[in-house]
């Protein structure tokens, strides 16, 4: 039960910016998560964190330590990255457009509405009131677009839609006249980017500033000369204002650049003179366009290094330009899509892009012109998903047409089929783990060789149908599909693609098919409120039929063959007795499931009937218990023999989506009906996923509802791993995986007086392994456990493994599984593992129900060293291969 969210798939990226740290880690938003992707290990984690809505802007500190987002609320979470914990909360009053860290780390400049807040960066000492506000400031006439910090933290360079922008002086002085900003004028558009620019002979001196604006321009300014004049040492330095929270207003007013004169000097810590930068005599030196015309400029980055500017535009394409001169290193175009992130990493060699609207995430090396990362999301909901039977793969389907298959341990898509022309409905896996099935609305059943990746079959149908339900027997040789439209079901050869039979008799859409995986007993759920059970091999016919009140909307089997679970309308879940044909239990869920309101409810959720059932099931992998999930926030654990609730993971508490709370609130009801619902088409709209039509299955999809394009949650396919180890959920928010937690959870089994970790160490001190390693198993501690498996000389492994219980088994075969992903050990667990089989074997065939998902994660473990040791002989016996043939020559 102790299962916790690990990843998420299907979505790499929705909208916002992205950062790049340590030159390796990209931190990008997911929805309300956040995803960091190791761009070297080619692996991707979400961080077990929410924000309250969708995250609009994201900023990492110089070292990567600590993480800063902000949502759609205002809400701001100051993370640190490496525990994966929220170390303090804030609220902004006004929309955040930009959020970015000082150089060295100690301030955090927020463009809240048009203020810019320059707040002190929190950091790993415990305060009560964590940020303090040092300055703000307030002379923008329209929101602040964009913020850039000069390397020596004292000026800050900032882009409005009031189309100038203004430089800065981050100290406050006593002179109220030396703070007023800089303006660069002459802006037509909004200012997108503002960027310093650096002398290549001295990379910290600020010789230049470049700013980008909508309009497809950018401008390049420079000043001229130093000023004359002596600066008193006590005319000047940082002060702090009185109080943190009023807005200084000593910067007000607007100065051309006409009316600066000169000004006084100070002296910089080394001795040397320094003028101050907002008071020199800037002057346009260029203007150059980038010719995308009509298209409009959406992201932009400069790399300082390498004085070059990438830039995204509405159109898809992205422009990569050498500066100062404006030459153009690359144009190319990545979509049709607006492209709304664009960021160099530290070094300048890769560039990071965006696309909202199709979940894209692309990492390009430009000298080499190559991809180091190409990630692509479903661009509609996840309808299916199934495991492999090894556990290592996670294939997905969706109603944009396409199948992807990820790799579960990294959390990446490594093939996309996108043969399909409707909405894929149902996947299964064969048993050999290397074909997948997948069936369509477009009246097809494909089958897809992951060696070669490739459509190595189809099966049709005489007429066109739709298929909405997929099966396929243990051997592989029978493949069945259940249709929405005819109510019939269709039976296919595996070897030849004949079709072989078709079973008439339901009289309803059949939406639920399955194989007994015991015997060659068809189960299939309709709507017209039966399951019925098919002789396929035989052609008899049903063989009998389990009839319900309402409509049955799926139907799993035991993973023992045994048992039968169905899920009808009136959110009740019924469980067969197969042999018999009995009911055995029934477990009323409509209460469990209930949950949320949506915004065009006109009853509250405690009074609404819509949604309240299970759209699909999933039995664990020992049979003890069951997952459901339907229209709703939660997907509910329930205990078979004594059907009660054991838990409710709650999916997302992204506010962003519809159905997430429990009651409206009443401040946000108007005249003309809920406040969310008002349209103000607002064509200034940031990035974000545009509004999408209905989809192929009837059912609304995010953004096409009423409501302003907020989707409504919901969980459309569950599916527990082999293993046992971990289940996931094709949800509104993407697949979310969920696994047992990996840390030490103190569950002792026959404790005792003498049973202690000192026992432990005294039987090992005293040569007793044996004893050692029955203590540790009685503890059920890992690192003892582990510790007493080493303390084993190889000559006794045959003897101790016989003398271990059978009750032991299950934890000790665990310890092995977890002990071949990380030990180099590999010859000395694989003999312990063997030696198990053989003194236990009668024993593990007999359980094998009790014990299969840790026997599946040990398969699991040992089919991936195997793969890796496959490759590095085969490299190895080639380079020696080649070797002997050059010694020859």
């Amino acid at each position: 039960m102790n299962y916790r969210f690990q990843n998420l798939l299907g979505a790499p990226y929705r909208g916002g910016n992205v950062v790049i740290t340590q030159n390796t880690q990209l931190i990008s938003p997911v929805g309300n998560r956040v995803s960091i992707t190791d761009l070297i290990k080619s692996q991707t984690i979400t961080l077990p964190l929410q924000s309250s809505s969708n995250i609009r802007r994201i900023a990492a500190s110089p070292d990567g330590t600590f993480l800063l987002t902000v949502d759609e609320n205002h809400r701001c979470h100051f993370i640190n990255t490496a525990r994966r914990v929220i170390l303090h909360r804030i609220n902004f009053k006004n929309t955040v457009n930009a959020v970015k860290f000082s150089p060295d780390g100690k301030f955090i400049a927020v463009a809240a509405g048009k203020l810019v807040q320059l707040w002190r960066s929190p950091g790993f000492k415990k305060d009560f009131f964590a940020f303090e506000l040092v300055r703000t400031i307030a002379d923008c006439e329209d929101t602040v677009t964009a913020i850039d910090w000069s390397l020596d933290c004292k000026y800050l360079l900032v882009g409005s839609k009031d189309l100038s922008a203004r430089l800065f002086c981050v100290e406050k002085l006593k002179d109220g006249i030396l703070n007023k900003p800089f303006l660069f004028l002459g802006h037509r558009d909004n200012v997108v980017g503002c960027f310093f620019g650096y002398d290549k002979k001295n990379t910290n001196k600020v010789s230049k500033v470049y700013t980008i604006t909508r309009d497809c321009y950018i401008f390049s300014w420079g000043y001229s000369g130093n000023n004359d004049g002596n600066f008193d040492e006590n005319d000047g330095g940082i002060s702090e204002p009185a109080f943190p929270g009023t807005p200084e207003r000593d910067g007000e007013g607007n100065m051309d650049s006409g009316s600066v004169g000169t000004v006084k000097k100070r002296k910089d810590f080394d001795g040397k003179d320094e003028g101050y930068l907002h008071k020199e005599k800037w002057e346009l030196l260029r203007k150059d366009g980038f010719m995308q015309s009509p298209a409009k400029l959406t992201a932009c980055d400069y790399h300082r290094g390498l004085d070059m500017v990438v830039v995204g535009f509405s159109n898809g394409v992205f422009g990569l330009y050498q500066m100062p001169d404006f030459v153009c290193m690359h144009l190319l175009s990545i979509s049709r899509e607006k492209i709304t992130a664009a960021v160099f990493n530290e070094i300048g060699n890769w560039l990071t892009f965006g696309c909202a609207k199709l979940g894209q995430l692309l990492v390009w090396e430009w000298r080499s012109e190559s991809y180091v990362l190409k990630q692509q999301g479903h661009y509609f909901d996840v309808n299916c998903l199934t495991y492999s039977p090894d556990s290592q793969l996670l294939a997905t389907g969706a109603d944009d047409n396409k199948v992807k298959v990820w790799t579960v341990s990294s959390g990446f898509c490594f093939v996309t089929f996108s043969e399909h022309t409707n909405a894929v409905t149902a996947l299964h896996f064969m048993a050999n783990n290397h074909c997948l099935l997948s069936a369509s609305l477009d009246g097809t059943v494909r089958a897809w060789d992951l060696f070669r990746y490739r459509n190595f079959r189809t099966f049709t149908t005489p007429s066109s149908r739709q298929f909405v339900s997929l099966a396929a027997d243990q051997s592989g040789e029978v493949i069945c599909a259940g249709t929405l439209d005819s109510f019939e079901i269709f039976v296919w050869s595996m070897k030849t693609g004949r079709l072989l039979d078709v079973l008439s008799g339901h009289a309803g859409p059949v939406h639920g098919l399955t194989f007994s995986p015991s015997n060659a007993v068809l189960a299939s759920s309709s709507w017209d409120k039966t399951v019925r059970l098919w002789d396929v091999f035989e052609g008899k016919g049903a063989v009998e039929t389990f009839p319900h009140t309402h409509d049955v909307l799926t139907v799993v089997y035991r993973p023992d063959g045994r048992q039968l679970a169905c899920s009808t309308l009136d959110g009740q879940i019924h469980f067969w007795d197969t042999i018999d044909g009995l009911l055995m239990y029934t477990i009323e869920g409509r209460r469990d499931i209930a949950g949320g309101r949506l915004m065009t409810d006109r009853r509250s959720a405690a009074n609404s009937t819509a949604g309240k059932c299970f759209t699909t099931l999933c039995y664990s992998a020992d049979g003890s218990y069951i997952l459901a999930g339907g229209s709703s926030k939660f997907i509910c654990m329930y205990d078979v023999a004594d059907q009660v609730l054991l838990r409710r993971f709650q999916i997302t508490h992204n506010l962003s989506l519809d159905g997430v709370l429990d009651f409206l609130n009443s401040k946000k009801m108007t005249d003309a009906g809920p406040l969310d619902l008002i349209d103000d088409d607002d064509s200034d709209a940031e990035e974000g996923v545009d509004k999408q039509t209905r989809g192929k299955l009837g059912y609304d999809l995010p953004g096409s509802m009423p409501n302003r394009g907020r989707p409504i949650i919901r969980t459309k396919c569950l599916r527990i791993a082999p293993t046992g180890r971990s289940f996931a959920a094709a949800t509104t928010e993407g697949v979310l995986v969920y696994s047992i937690d990996e840390s030490f959870i103190f569950d002792p089994t026959d404790l005792d007086m003498d049973v202690t970790p000192e026992a432990v160490e005294e039987a090992l001190d005293e040569d007793q392994p044996n004893r050692a390693l029955i203590i540790s198993l009685r503890l059920n501690e890992d690192s003892l456990i582990k510790k007493c498996i080493f303390s084993v000389s190889p000559l006794d492994i045959p003897a101790i493994a016989s003398s271990v219980p059978y009750r032991y088994l299950q934890r000790l075969i665990e310890a092995f599984s977890d002990l071949l992903e990380s030990c180099p050990h590999l010859e000395f667990i694989l003999r312990w593992c063997q030696e198990l089989c053989k003194a236990h074997g009668n024993s593990i065939q007999q359980n094998s129900r009790n014990l299969l998902p840790a026997l599946k994660s040990l398969q699991k473990a040992i089919t991936r060293i195997h793969q890796d040791l496959a490759d590095t002989c085969s490299s190895n016996e080639y380079m020696l291969r080649y070797l002997c043939s050059s010694n020859n020559k």
